[in-house]
């Protein structure tokens, strides 16, 4: 956004203030200024001069020498400007001075200093200046000629300074306007801002519209069919239009602003669209077949022919502006070939109106197509707004003498929203900004932000054009910057929780990443989106619930296609590249979601599931990765009895080398080694074990509280056993047995010893085990002792468990 210094005067009269103390103080408010640049930077001693007499060169067939009256004094000046004539205003600058440019368009830093000299003999006291060595583009000065010097009207007055009355002594400022503020994308809306940054009266303009006693409803009738689109459309009617310039005024406000003028009715145009962010268009009535205006959505593969006479095709989201008959522009982007405003134009349709800001930007990226006033309807207008700039621009229309304004105002609308009210407490302000500032001063600053204070309710009344304040933070923001972010004290944060502290599920996080990184684990990372391809090489049946995905609406590829159920693809990619790099003993772990939808096809948000997922290979084995897990859940506190459940069914893994893991009867993950098929699908030539934990299954069990156990009185007493085990038995459930069975005195049992061999029958195994009992407030006896064993290989016997000799 752009705007000149003087047109924010216009509105804000008594701003008397040094450009860069305006840019800062605009930026420490909340409008920050990009940059600055002075129109008249490097144009000094430039007065408006007129010719009186001109004769040829003696010696030089193409320049001619030209007597000119400043005023002040009377110059000699050689040119060889052919475009010049006795009477002719023209800019001259006369010795010591400055212009912008050379006649080429070029423009040196420090511009160029003009001196008297002879030109083939004869002495020349300056230079006529162009409209380039002003420092200006010919495109904003339709006037300008191609090469040549730059006239001025014939109401200049000889001697004044040309760079004021070309309105070139003004600066021009750049702001970041930020999507929220769209009241700030207009001039009107910075200078309420920089009114209230400076405590200075703000003058919005006084808008009344002169009618005739003809009625808007014997011209033209709208409808609009797609209010979805259009909440809000306002048409006036113009007429006996006069098309011609536009008043200087007005010209130097739309250049500043990077607007070229054309005529006095674009200008109107162009000129309410920067003063109020409003765009506006206008057809020529002649043109509206049936004198109908219908508001309606496109046809599918239909074409139109835009003002800048590109075809564009449209589709059946693309709104369009119709008459009777045919479209005649697109909404809220650009009016159509068919209903442009010709040098003939007698009346005009004014049209004002909100269009749903993202239909409008995913309009003009279809058609390829972006105006300034696409670029303003994108960003969400205030609907309230249409009205006030469409009599704005019938009042220009009428002051101008450039046409009649019909009486009335066609208006198509919704019910508008009710303006918002915000809850006012001084104590929860200052609360948030840690200040002390009193009410009152609060109340001055919304006053001057056009804010209401309703009394009698203690609240904010918000005007519509702020869209961005919805509640006590808002308000908090805009004490705050108005009253000083450099007033504002240094205080510490407020409340309960300890600052800096992580949350719960980060730290269990942190605590599973502390343990693989040990264990000699190195993260990695892994893409959530994935090709349907991956349930293939991982082996899944076709009626699994794991392809049932969410699918990505504009992916960059298949194989990128849909978001992943599962996290192993990633990590056997990653295990697959290091082993084909020769790295010999790898080592990964990684956090990441996955993916899974409650219903297919999708209508609802998927559950997003937080994964730890290990993968390695080369030195370790199952057991390896076995004990890193209880590492892991020793860690975060899960001390009771881990189970693993060797039908785990899980079609990646090798069917007699998996598990599933439970905590107290939850399922939190699995692990095993991977499939040998698997293996082959992803080129993995070893054997790979992976483990994958469910962090929200296992976040309910994490604890951090430890309580001190204090070092035993009594001694332990130890126990072996060794026993010949059906194969199919499994260990897990021996130690259940000890455990369920071992009684009060139970302290401690460990495997020690496994074996399958020649030794033992076949079909069995031998396992031993090493149990320790000790009592808390005693010596425990021979008799304490028989009892519990006895349990335990009672229960053992169930098993058909045979105890060695």
């Amino acid at each position: 956004m752009n705007t000149a210094l003087s047109w924010i005067k216009a509105y804000v009269p008594d701003l008397n203030i040094g450009d860069q103390e305006y840019t800062d103080a605009m930026t420490l408010t909340g409008t920050k200024v990009e940059t600055y640049e002075r129109m008249d930077k490097n144009l000094e001693k430039i007065y408006i001069g007129q010719i009186e007499a001109i004769e040829k060169h003696p010696d030089a067939d193409k320049l001619i020498v030209c007597q000119l009256n400043l005023g002040f004094s009377k110059l000699q000046i050689v040119t060889g400007a052919n475009n010049v004539k006795v009477g002719d205003k023209v800019p001259v600058v006369i010795d010591g001075g400055k212009v912008a440019g050379g006649h080429d368009g070029t423009k040196p830093e420090n511009g160029i200093v003009i001196k008297n000299g002879k030109l083939r003999g004869i002495e020349s006291f300056g230079m006529l200046c162009s409209i380039d060595e002003l420092g200006c583009e010919k495109a904003m000065f339709p006037d300008a000629p191609e090469n040549g010097i730059y006239i001025l009207p014939q109401d200049a007055t000889i001697g004044d300074d040309a760079v004021e009355y070309l309105g070139l002594k003004d600066t021009v400022f750049e702001y970041e306007v930020t999507s929220n503020r769209v009241d700030c994308y207009s001039v009107i809306g910075i200078a309420r801002e920089a009114a209230a940054t400076f405590q200075t009266p703000f003058l919005k303009p006084v808008v009344q519209v002169k009618e005739t006693e003809q009625k808007i409803e014997d011209f033209l009738t709208v409808e609009v069919l797609d209010t979805d689109l259009c909440p809000r459309y306002c048409a006036r009617v113009c007429t006996n239009i006069k098309i011609g310039p536009s008043p200087s005024w007005m010209q130097k406000r739309l250049r500043a602003s990077g607007i070229r003028p054309i005529n006095n009715l674009v200008d109107i145009t162009n000129y309410v669209m920067e003063e109020y962010g409003q765009p506006m268009h206008a057809f020529d009535y002649e043109t509206v077949s049936d004198k109908k205006i219908i508001v309606k959505r496109a046809v599918d593969g239909e074409e139109f022919e835009t003002l800048d006479g590109v075809t564009r095709k449209l589709d059946s989201e693309i709104l369009m502006i119709c008459d009777g008959q045919k479209y005649i522009g697109i909404a809220g982007i650009m009016g159509g070939e068919n209903s442009k405003i010709t040098e003939d134009v007698k009346t005009v349709v004014f049209e004002s109106a909100t269009f749903i800001g993202a239909n409008i930007r995913k309009s003009a990226k279809r058609i390829g197509v972006r105006t300034d006033a696409s670029g303003k309807f994108e960003k969400g207008l205030d609907p309230r707004n249409a009205e006030e700039a469409i009599n704005r621009a019938c009042q220009l229309i009428e002051e101008l003498g450039c046409g009649e304004v019909v009486s009335g105002m066609i208006d198509i609308t919704v019910p508008l929203k009710e303006l918002v009210k915000i809850p006012f407490s001084a104590d929860r302000i200052n609360q948030i900004l840690g200040t002390q500032i009193e009410k009152e001063t609060m109340i001055s600053i919304f006053e001057r932000l056009e804010l209401c204070y309703i009394n009698d309710e203690e609240v904010i009344e918000i005007p519509s054009f702020r869209q961005d304040l919805e509640g006590i933070a808002d308000l908090a923001e805009e004490v705050a910057r108005f009253y000083g972010y450099d007033k504002i004290p240094t205080t510490l944060p407020s409340g309960e929780a300890t600052t800096g502290k992580l949350p719960f599920h980060l730290r269990v996080e942190e605590k599973a990443k502390d343990v693989a990184e040990f264990c000699g684990f190195s993260q990695g990372m892994c893409y959530s989106f994935e090709s349907p391809k991956v349930f293939d090489k991982l082996l899944i049946p076709m009626d699994s619930e794991l392809r049932k995905t969410v699918t990505i609406s504009n992916p960059l590829g298949e194989d990128f296609s849909i978001m992943r159920t599962i996290s192993l693809n990633g990590m056997l990619t990653s295990l697959a590249t290091n082993y084909n790099r020769r790295n010999k003993d790898v080592r990964l772990y990684e956090f990441g979601n996955v993916y899974l939808p409650k219903e297919v096809p999708l209508k609802q948000l998927p559950d997003e599931r937080m994964q730890f997922t290990l993968g390695m290979y080369g030195e370790g084995d199952f057991f390896t990765m076995k004990g890193v897990i209880e590492e892991f859940f020793e860690t975060i506190g899960m001390f009771e009895k881990i189970t693993y459940n060797p039908n785990a069914g899980k079609p990646f893994l090798h069917p007699g080398r998996q598990a599933e893991i439970s905590y107290k009867d939850t399922v939190v993950g699995y692990l095993g080694e991977v499939h040998p098929q698997v293996l082959k699908n992803y080129d993995l030539g070893t054997k790979s074990y992976v483990a994958v934990l469910d962090m929200p299954s296992i976040l309910p069990f994490a604890s951090f509280e430890r309580k001190f156990v204090g070092i035993a009185k009594y001694p332990a007493v130890l126990r072996d056993i060794s026993m010949v085990v059906p194969k199919e038995i499994l260990v897990g459930q021996i130690e259940e047995v000890i455990q369920q069975r071992g009684g009060k005195y139970l302290e401690h049992y460990e495997l020690f010893d496994l074996y399958e061999g020649s030794q033992i029958k076949e079909g069995f195994k031998s396992v031993a085990y090493s149990i320790s009992f000790r009592g808390k407030d005693k010596t425990l006896e021979e008799g304490d002792i028989t009892q519990a064993m006895k349990k335990i290989l009672n229960g053992l016997e169930a098993l058909n468990i045979e105890l060695r000799q």
